[in-house]
């Protein structure tokens, strides 16, 4: 090969790998909305609708991210968070406006998935908070969705 064919060969090759992680990047934070929408299968047949919106990103281990909804008094609420990294371990809690942990004791978290109830006691702004306690990855991707009825 001459000179510039190794810099084209070079070239293209960065620019295929980067294409690929770009691709990869985006279907995780889909995939991971795959995942929080599987754990929300079992409430829609109980009748709650998931609505069409969501959250997402990435987290590495023993980070957290807070995300504000305004909750009604008079619903029940469901918010279910997954990630694609099996061997990754995610929690969500629900906080009121004063900071004080407002979920039901029926939430739970395993593995990939975690789920937390809320039946709003006030109307008002609610924070729920999520995160990823343990992962193999750097950095992992997440997403939140939720219901109601």
């Amino acid at each position: 090969m001459n000179g510039f064919a190794k810099i084209l060969f070079r070239t293209s090759s960065v620019l295929v790998a980067f294409v690929i992680m770009q691709r990869a990047s985006f279907a995780s934070v889909d995939d991971a909305q795959s995942f929080a929408l599987q754990a929300a299968e079992p409430y829609v047949k109980q009748g709650f609708q998931v609505r069409e919106d969501y959250w997402g990103g990435d987290l590495a281990s023993g980070e957290k991210k807070a995300v504000r909804q305004q909750l009604f008094k008079g619903n029940e609420y469901w918010f279910w968070l997954g990630t694609e990294v099996d061997r990754a371990k995610v929690s969500v809690h629900i906080y009121d406006s004063d900071g004080k942990l407002a979920e039901e004791p029926d939430s739970w978290e395993k593995g990939h998935f975690a789920a937390a109830h809320i039946i709003p006691k006030t109307t008002g702004s609610y924070f729920i908070i999520v995160s990823v306690e343990e992962s193999p990855e750097e950095r992992t991707h997440w997403a939140l969705v939720y219901g109601f009825r």
